[in-house]
């Protein structure tokens, strides 16, 4: 099935709409920072959720190199895209290593903000892909901000005392609903389509780890959910990585 991008984009306008109208403002949980495992070792606070953090500097490098030797099968107008996100994965790692050496509201803006770059710019590239390339590449730019906004915004709602979480959840999780929708109603552009489900479902995975970090970490002890929750989502990153290495263009019947 292909669906007009206009109306696409047109439900797309109308979720963010209704979202934004009919939830409530999201403060930051406190709690959050507290997590199962906060065991110091070789002198680093939280060990394992800070060393956690160490492939997503790996798949990132890759990444970069790659981009740099030409291994990886993307176009030329959308290769910016492509470093802003492997450019993000590494500053990811960065990021959350730091918030994690110190667990609090100002540190994990430094954990958020990579994040939702490296986000924001593969959700952009997914568009222009498998959607419409001129609304991809119309998108990129105004997603960026919307997510660099997103972090400022829940900065300045924390410092008057009104935390809201809205806007990031935003643009964290209405991406997440809608690529899958987007593999399914669009053609295929590339073949290797496995992989890119199998980085949906890491990135799922992740998220489950990182809900049952206290669960984990008693049934297994070494190593908490949330230290298992980096490790997934880098190993979802590399498996785009092998999508975009291996990838071949396919022929399209209109």
């Amino acid at each position: 099935m292909n669906i007009s991008p206009k109306f696409f984009a047109a439900v797309l306008v109308s979720l963010v709409t209704a979202v934004m109208i009919w939830v409530d403002p999201i403060p930051q949980d406190l709690n959050y920072h507290l997590f199962a495992d906060g065991e110091t070792k070789l002198g680093v606070s939280n060990f394992w959720n800070v060393m956690s953090n160490v492939p997503f500097l790996i798949v990132g490098f890759m990444g970069v190199t790659a981009l740099q030797k030409n291994k990886l099968n993307v176009s030329a107008s959308f290769k910016l895209y492509y470093w802003v996100f492997f450019v993000g994965i590494i500053l990811v790692g960065l990021g959350s290593a730091w918030y994690h050496l110190e667990p609090n509201n100002q540190t994990l803006v430094w954990d958020r903000l990579p994040m939702t770059i490296a986000f924001m710019a593969f959700f952009a590239v997914i568009v222009a892909e498998h959607v419409d390339e001129k609304m991809g590449k119309s998108l990129f730019w105004p997603l960026l901000l919307a997510g660099l906004m997103s972090i400022v915004y829940w900065q300045y709602s924390e410092s008057i005392g009104a935390g809201d979480l809205r806007w990031y959840a935003l643009v964290q999780f209405l991406p997440l609903i809608l690529i899958p929708l987007i593999f399914m109603l669009y053609p295929r552009p590339y073949s290797q389509t496995k992989l890119l489900w199998l980085f949906l479902g890491m990135y799922v995975l992740a998220k489950l780890l990182e809900h049952f970090d206290g669960e984990i970490f008693r049934a297994i002890v070494l190593i908490s959910g949330h230290s298992l929750k980096h490790i997934a989502a880098a190993i979802g990153i590399w498996l785009y990585y092998c999508y975009l290495s291996k990838r071949t263009k396919l022929d399209l019947i209109n």
